[in-house]
């Protein structure tokens, strides 16, 4: 890993752990808590889309699932949270195997709309299995996350283990980026005819980032329950779907620092537009289309672009 690589990462460490130390109450502590979550589903979702060139309209079905499947494993069965934890994150990945092996056959649209008509089916499953997920009410009683004897109560205790997770999601992406896996993904984004001629196999390529991407949503998921202790399925249908996607593109494809710039952003400008009551959506959405017109390489692009400029000037 290169220095610059380390520095960076040290700088985002250093980041998620002052991050606190700058908000006025545990309100914002929380808002925090949920951008990191998002920053997580947005990093695997954009190593699928931005490196693989793969996109997916369903991505916040593996959410959910994880999330019910700790719900229902804690709640329900009273298995212990780690146990639920694990399950929530191993449905998820076992379901994103088995849907990765037909679906990722499929290119463009095609691939869209059959990630689409995935996420709805298990949106209708949430809403339907009423005995199991406590349909369109939610699924209450959920217990906080304890993990060997710690019991994370507090809104600081648990956004210091999910700016870890997040933390150490990021190392991981970067050391498959970097590594022989990470080049064959961006050869497949460019041309999947070049890739398979210089014999790197597509299929198993592109399920590998699927079900990794599965993975960093599953993790967020059963941080996601466990964390507010209930689970509808209005949190997890296509609207967050195309949240994430909006996300990943605002941030930035094909960067891991937009991923997370991008979940952020968009997690937190909610609160700040607040004070506009009835406009607020106006502005929202105004905010979004001045970002694509003058940063189409989205906040990461816009911030090197800025640098770079800085720099031209600096040695002017």
């Amino acid at each position: 890993m290169t220095s610059r690589r380390l520095f960076s990462l040290a700088a985002f460490a250093a980041a998620l752990a002052l991050a606190p130390l700058a908000l006025p109450n545990d309100y914002y502590v929380n808002i925090l808590i949920l951008c990191c979550l998002n920053a997580l589903i947005v990093m695997g979702l954009n190593m699928l889309m931005g490196y693989a060139g793969q996109v997916s309209l369903g991505h916040a079905a593996f959410f959910g699932l994880a999330a019910y499947s700790t719900a229902i494993a804690t709640a329900t069965l009273g298995l212990p949270v780690w146990a639920g934890v694990l399950a929530g994150v191993a449905v998820s990945t076992l379901v994103a195997w088995v849907i990765a092996v037909p679906t990722l056959k499929l290119h463009g649209h095609y691939l869209a709309m059959a990630t689409l008509g995935f996420g709805i089916i298990v949106s209708i499953v949430f809403n339907e299995a009423v005995d199991v997920t406590g349909g369109p009410s939610g699924f209450v009683g959920i217990p906080k996350l304890t993990l060997m004897g710690y019991a994370f109560t507090s809104d600081k205790a648990m956004y210091a283990l999910c700016a870890g997770v997040l933390w150490l999601a990021t190392l991981v992406s970067m050391r498959v980026i970097d590594s022989r896996t990470g080049r064959a993904l961006r050869a497949i984004h460019v041309s999947e005819s070049a890739a398979q001629a210089m014999g790197i196999d597509i299929a198993r390529s592109k399920r590998f980032v699927f079900v990794l991407s599965a993975v960093y949503a599953g993790v967020a998921g059963t941080l996601y329950a466990h964390h507010l202790t209930f689970v509808a399925p209005s949190s997890f249908g296509f609207h967050f779907s195309v949240q994430l996607i909006t996300m990943v593109v605002l941030g930035g494809m094909a960067s891991i620092w937009g991923a997370v710039a991008g979940a952020f952003f968009l997690t937190s400008l909610p609160e700040f537009l607040r004070m506009f009551e009835e406009v607020d959506i106006l502005i929202y959405g105004g905010l979004l289309v001045a970002c694509m017109m003058f940063m189409p390489d989205g906040l990461a692009g816009g911030v090197k672009a800025l640098l770079r400029l800085a720099g031209r000037r600096a040695r002017g």
